[in-house]
């Protein structure tokens, strides 16, 4: 894509920005040297950006388009940015360092890979990096010293720039509220009630089109992970105050998942849809009564619309999730203390990636590549908060996000949660809105905690040895679950549960339950755990 072919927006729409920015970019403590070579032209660094096949066509790809003129065109350095397969991301960005080829800058969310990097000594230190050239993100660290301590690695320096994200939602369980009036029945309260509900979605025509073509909900992707919350069958818990491998929560999610295949009470062909592709679309043309979701951005608002397009008459609400056996709990919520990037320790220009840092985590950038420009992309709302003009103009934001995964949306306020940009004089994005404020009751309420100990961007890396023991035989034990619930009578959880533990136990896996309950034990006090994480409310 020509850089001239935004010349002509960019002088006109971005003036204001632009000077604000530059300014903000400059002004960090110590000159760098290197911010402006002999030849006059800024210093060049690369970073990494997702790939989540999201840029429109019109647009440019996710390495070349408006958004990256713009970064570069205002910024202190110039940027390549290398394209890394959100789906796949850890994988490409291992072979990267492996063959020496990795960019100076790595956007990534996985806590796992940041300390196999940090143990190969792939990244580096920032501390000194941020004491001598930062400005705008050393501010960030003294209103938000939790970056530092999430931030640190067992040499006690940081290793990784983050954001704060505040408290928000991630997953919702979405249901069909007309669908429950129509069969007179009342939002599911206990997993028995959801088995219940789901059994008359399948059987008791609920669209009223006199055809046996609906199904309760679907196994796959988000929805299969929220029935797991349900049941907390996220393998580690505490128990009278120590961390346990548990199965009994495995053997019971797994008993309530065969029960809705045996019955027909979900899609059989599930297993094939593992980015959940077939449930939405079910979702969206009125064929599955219960939905599991994310919340935040336009695309699940899109979603929302094009069902609401097929069956006009739809009523869609969110729900708490079901009590199971073992307690109440909610989805996953989005990370509220988050670190996004590290620098790789090749890089040859750490001060000017320091200044890239602090140009991409400033407000007025953040702010610009989450709204555009004001007039233009946005006007003020209401509410004080950014409103898109139309939908054109927020598509050409639509792919922008993972170029501002050093923003911190609590910077923002009220205004740094997504709900807040819909427009409530549009009737679908009120009603949105509305289930998005309810999503906000139900999921970041302690009494209904998540499932896990804490957010799994908190979970410890364990050393090479242990990883090895659990990843080696994660598949083979996810398939022997899967295999109890597509087998009918002939292979049943109980047998399955024998399976699984045998399995284990003959990989060494005595070994990472060791590992685990001994690092729970020494660091349940200082680590960022379940109860902590709703402190940023």
């Amino acid at each position: 894509m020509k850089r001239n072919r935004y010349a002509k927006w960019i002088n006109a729409g971005v003036a204001a920005v632009l000077t604000s920015a530059v300014a903000l970019a400059g002004c960090s403590g110590t000159k760098d040297s290197q911010s402006q070579g002999a030849d006059g032209k800024k210093p060049e660094i690369s970073a990494t950006v997702y790939d989540r096949g999201l840029v429109p066509q019109e647009e440019g790809t996710i390495e070349k388009n408006r958004w990256t003129e713009w970064i570069n065109s205002n910024g202190p350095v110039n940027v390549k940015f290398t394209a890394i397969p959100r789906n796949d991301a850890t994988a490409k960005l291992t072979t990267l360092f492996a063959s020496g080829s990795a960019p100076d800058l790595i956007f990534d969310y996985s806590n796992v890979l940041r300390g196999q990097l940090y143990t190969q000594k792939q990244i580096k230190p920032v501390d000194d990096l941020i004491h001598q050239y930062s400005s705008t993100y050393k501010q960030l660290l003294e209103k938000y010293p939790i970056l530092k301590t999430v931030a640190a690695m067992p040499d006690g320096k940081m290793y990784g720039f983050g954001i704060i994200n505040g408290l928000q939602t991630n997953h919702a369980l979405y249901i069909r509220a007309d669908w429950l009036k129509k069969l007179n029945l009342e939002p599911p309260q206990t997993t028995e009630d959801l088995y219940k509900v789901l059994k008359a979605f399948t059987e008791q025509d609920p669209d009223g089109n006199n055809k046996k073509d609906t199904y309760g909900t679907s196994l796959a992707y988000i929805t299969n992970q929220i029935i797991n919350a349900m049941f907390q069958n996220v393998k580690w818990v505490v128990e009278d105050g120590k961390l346990i491998h548990d199965w009994e929560r495995s053997k019971a999610a797994t008993a309530f998942k065969k029960r809705l295949y045996d019955e027909g009470l979900v899609d059989k062909d599930y297993l094939t849809d593992k980015s959940g592709q077939k449930a939405q679309q079910d979702w969206v043309n009125g064929r599955i009564g219960m939905w599991g979701g994310q919340t935040t951005g336009a695309a699940w608002l899109q979603i929302y619309e094009s069902l609401k397009k097929n069956n006009p008459s739809a009523e869609v609400i969110v729900i708490p999730l079901p009590k199971s056996p073992y307690g109440q709990f909610s989805p996953t919520i989005q990370n509220p203390v988050q670190i996004t990037a590290v620098i790789n320790s090749e890089a040859k220009h750490p001060e000017a990636i320091m200044k890239y840092i602090d140009f991409i985590s400033s407000e007025t950038t953040g702010k610009t590549l989450k709204y555009g420009m004001e007039g233009t992309h946005y006007t003020q709302g209401n509410n004080g908060c950014p409103v898109f003009v139309d939908k054109e103009k927020e598509k050409q934001l639509s792919y922008a996000g993972d170029f501002r995964m050093l923003f911190s949306p609590a910077l923002e306020g009220k205004c740094g949660k997504y709900e807040e940009t819909l427009n409530q004089d549009n009737p679908q994005e009120k009603e949105f809105y509305s289930m998005m404020k309810k999503a906000n009751e139900y999921y970041l309420n302690p009494e209904r905690p998540i499932a896990d100990i804490t957010h799994g961007e908190h979970m410890p890396t364990p050393p090479d040895d242990i990883q090895l023991i659990d990843s080696s035989i994660k598949k083979q034990i996810d398939d022997i679950w899967i295999k109890a619930i597509v087998s009918g009578a002939s292979y049943t959880p109980e047998q399955a549960l024998a399976d699984a533990k045998s399995l284990w136990d003959k990989a060494g896996g005595k070994q990472v339950d060791d590992w685990y309950a001994k690092w729970y034990s020494e660091n349940k006090d200082k680590a960022l755990l379940r109860d902590q994480l709703y402190q940023f409310k």
